[in-house]
């Protein structure tokens, strides 16, 4: 995705509030984004692209830095232990709200250790498959799931991501149980899916069309609340089984501790 000038501009505007260096001198030195996933997935492009949008207006470098593992865990503490500065900002998803639900103990507390900046992006998700699957639509793929229930393997991006609440959502609603297989990011959980080492991805659109657009994964439903050529899960499943996964900018405020 590209971002408008005004959009990258009103991110910006809002990084500079919660920073403590005179506003006339941010920013004086390169800006880093840490997305808490591996590289590839939907969130590190995301990322980028805003990246790329901030410079001119930054007149500063703007560094995507990795930090996977752990659901996205891992790359929140960074942020949350970073100086509160406004020179390093994290791009997350709904993992930062479910993650204190999800793990016993965390570095960091949500939302006391960090500012939220703004909206930056949301995207429906999609249900799709490997393309040697034998189901070529969503019914044939609700049975094949029930007949095999146990043993049908669905990828997601990590603990507490949108691809695993998806895929719990998916599996509540059939009820049947499906191996759930959690990665460090979208990137080697496509890969996998790619591969055909794992059955079935619930992924955030802005990841799936091009493998979809390539026929290289078989397509069965969105969560979207709108219409679309493929199936509604909402309408099919379990209402409402709506989804828009978000990525939001977020700041530390408690650097440091």
């Amino acid at each position: 995705m590209k971002f408008p000038a005004k959009k990258a501009a009103t991110l910006l505007a809002a990084a500079s509030l919660f920073s403590f260096p005179a506003l006339a001198e941010f920013p004086d030195r390169a800006v880093t984004l840490i997305v808490p996933f591996s590289a590839g997935g939907p969130s590190d492009k995301i990322a980028r692209d805003l990246a790329e949008a901030l410079r001119k207006p930054l007149g500063q470098t703007v560094v995507v830095e990795n930090a996977a593992g752990a659901g996205g865990t891992i790359g929140a503490a960074r942020v949350a232990r970073a100086q509160p500065d406004g020179y390093t900002l994290l791009v997350h998803h709904i993992g930062l709200a479910t993650a204190p639900a999800l793990y016993k103990k965390l570095p960091y507390k949500t939302p006391d250790d960090f500012e939220f900046l703004g909206l930056i992006n949301e995207a429906p998700s999609t249900l799709i498959g490997r393309q040697n699957l034998a189901a070529n639509n969503f019914a044939a793929l609700r049975q094949w799931i029930v007949d095999n229930d146990g043993k049908v393997n669905l990828a997601n991006a990590g603990v507490g991501s949108a691809s695993h609440l998806c895929a719990l959502m998916l599996q509540s609603a059939l009820k049947t149980k499906m191996v759930l297989v959690p990665y460090k990011g979208t990137a080697p959980a496509m890969s996998d899916l790619l591969g055909g080492q794992v059955d079935l991805m619930c992924e955030q659109a802005t990841n799936a069309v091009p493998q979809i657009e390539g026929h290289k994964v078989k397509t069965f439903a969105v969560t979207s609340a709108e219409r679309m050529k493929l199936p509604v899960l909402a309408d099919v499943i379990l209402p409402p089984f709506h989804g828009h996964p978000y990525k939001r900018l977020t700041i530390a405020i408690g650097g440091g501790r």
